[in-house]
């Protein structure tokens, strides 16, 4: 049954979709597209952010975690956590992140007013679907983000195995947060390896990425992010490529708002490899509610785990960089771009293992390997090619787990889901 006659049959039956029976975003797939070669047909690549393993599952029974960490060469433990609201945002730049690894001594966390905040780490009780995910689920303890510093070169690798060499992330004229890719204000800059230095370029790349594999192959991907006017659009990685954001109907064909993908979760219209990634203030991002952003993580995989689609997911859960808190493990020295700082990642499906720590050396890029061999693709850069497909997660022989959707947390404070534009 090809992915689009499945779409169809689901949309009869569910109410969310349009008068008209039609999804409010419908996959498209070739009659050609390559069957999945494991029982994986939908693979939901879920980004939060800024947290490293330490700070969300140093506690974690039987992970290579830690209750205590080196301030300048100084044991202090990981105090509690601040679920949130936050005081502020840790500084979490590349050269942020050079500091704190201080040549691998791990030791140089603390780099100002805020720099406490990174010697803390979460309890069981302040993140207790994460938690519940990670016991009973698959938790990676030895997956790194794939380059030193912040956000805007780890979603790049997330989407293409490579960052076209970005190190940081861009700066518009005047500063702030604003937009990274090609439609970025005039004068918008960021710091990237050039003919051996560090130059200044437009954050706006030609690189091929897995969706251009998935559509070379009819196999259907969307990515879903905030809108252009919303914090949190920074992260629409597909911005930065320039044959989709200077694109309209490439743009439109596979790049959807955020807000809208429960509903087409519901409606049956994911294709089958799908990134997902939020709006600023229910991301985990200090200085907003990980309580909220955590509530948010769990509407989108409650969504999952009550359709038809559930049977055949693989949901891959991370967060996209250290985020400026401590971590104990050495980063592995790949290339000049990293690896990272360790970051979280749970793998949840019906056929993930139940209950398993799995410790094989992963990055962002592993997850695309994962796509690729799903579905027979090329590899796009030696990142993807040599990384750990993330197999071990799975045990396909096994009857498929029963969904487990959670219940939110309903001690958040703030107001719920609050909405900010730029």
């Amino acid at each position: 049954m090809t992915v689009a006659f499945t779409v169809a049959l689901t949309c009869v039956a569910v109410a969310a979709c349009s008068s008209s029976g039609t999804p409010t975003h419908p996959p498209t797939a070739s009659a050609a597209a390559p069957s999945a070669t494991t029982k994986i047909q939908h693979v939901i690549y879920l980004i939060q952010e800024n947290h490293t393993f330490d700070n969300l599952f140093g506690r974690f029974p039987g992970s290579d975690g830690v209750r205590t960490g080196l301030d300048h060469g100084v044991r202090v433990p990981l105090g509690p956590a601040v679920v949130g609201p936050m005081p502020g945002d840790l500084p979490h730049c590349f050269r942020c992140a050079i500091a704190a690894f201080d040549g691998g001594k791990m030791d140089g966390f603390d780099h100002g007013p805020q720099g406490k905040l990174a010697y803390t780490q979460f309890r069981p009780a302040q993140i207790p679907d994460y938690w519940y995910w990670a016991k009973h689920d698959v938790l990676f303890d030895h997956f790194f983000s794939s380059a030193w510093g912040p956000s805007f070169p780890n979603h790049l690798y997330a989407i293409g195995a490579q960052s076209a060499l970005a190190r940081e992330n861009p700066v518009p004229p005047g500063g702030g947060i604003q937009r990274w890719g090609c439609d970025s204000p005039a004068r918008t800059f960021v710091e990237a390896y050039r003919a051996g230095r560090v130059a200044l370029v437009r954050p706006c790349f030609s690189f091929p990425t897995t969706g251009d594999l998935l559509d070379a192959s009819g196999v259907s991907w969307s990515y879903y992010a905030a809108d252009s006017d919303e914090k949190g659009y920074m992260w629409s990685a597909y911005d930065a490529i320039d044959r989709y954001r200077q694109q309209p109907a490439a743009w439109k064909a596979h790049i959807h708002p955020v807000d809208d993908v429960v509903t087409d979760i519901q409606a049956g219209a994911l294709p089958a490899v799908t990134w997902i990634t939020p709006r600023y203030e229910l991301s985990d991002h200090p200085p907003f509610s990980t309580c909220w952003g955590e509530n948010w993580a769990t509407k989108v995989i409650d969504a999952v785990e009550r359709s038809p689609m559930w049977s055949t997911t693989a949901i891959f859960l991370t967060w996209d960089d250290y985020g400026g808190f401590y971590d104990h493990v050495r980063p592995p020295a790949t290339d000049r771009m990293g690896m990272g700082f360790r970051v979280p990642m749970i793998v949840i499906s019906p056929y993930a293992k139940d209950g398993v720590v799995a410790h094989p050396v992963s990055e962002f890029s592993s997850v695309l390997s994962f796509i690729e061999d799903n579905w027979g693709l090329r590899h796009l850069t030696a990142r993807d090619r040599a990384g750990d497909p993330m197999r071990q997660a799975f045990d396909f022989s096994q009857t498929p787990r029963a969904a487990h959707p959670l219940p939110p947390q309903t001690t958040c404070k703030g107001p719920p889901f609050p909405r900010l534009h730029f």
